[in-house]
């Protein structure tokens, strides 16, 4: 799977550029503009560290130390920071409710999020960076 491993290191860049570039918000709090892109972005990730574990990635906690690193650059606290946890938890446990091992359409929903996350951390950087 070639494809999959170019994207990851995508999607791990675009996390990355996506915590340094992330601007800071008015007011400790307020919800930023991107916070549903965020909250998405939480969403795939915990998807990937549920479906790359029961596919064999041997990635380990990668997914989840991606999500870390998210909030740790964000820095959200209160309702913020539980509605990204929550959808972090969402993506990891709608999965883990559906797969018990890899199937073609979990390497399927492996590809697109990886697309899809990768996307929503490039635009988040070109909208909101410094």
């Amino acid at each position: 799977m070639a494809g999959p491993t170019r994207v990851t290191r995508i999607l791990t860049i675009g996390s990355i550029l996506l915590c340094l570039a992330l601007p800071a918000r008015a007011a400790e709090g307020d919800p930023a503009p991107y916070d549903g892109d965020l909250e998405r972005l939480a969403e795939i990730l915990g998807s990937l560290q549920y479906l790359r574990g029961v596919c064999g990635a041997n990635e380990g906690q990668k997914w989840r130390n991606e999500m870390q690193a998210l909030i740790d650059a964000e820095a959200p606290s209160g309702d913020r920071r539980r509605k990204i946890v929550a959808r972090f938890n969402r993506g990891y446990r709608g999965f883990q409710q559906t797969y018990r091992t890899c199937t073609p359409s979990a390497d399927i929903a492996i590809r697109r999020y990886l697309d899809e996350g990768a996307k929503i951390a490039r635009e988040i950087t070109a909208r909101y960076a410094n």
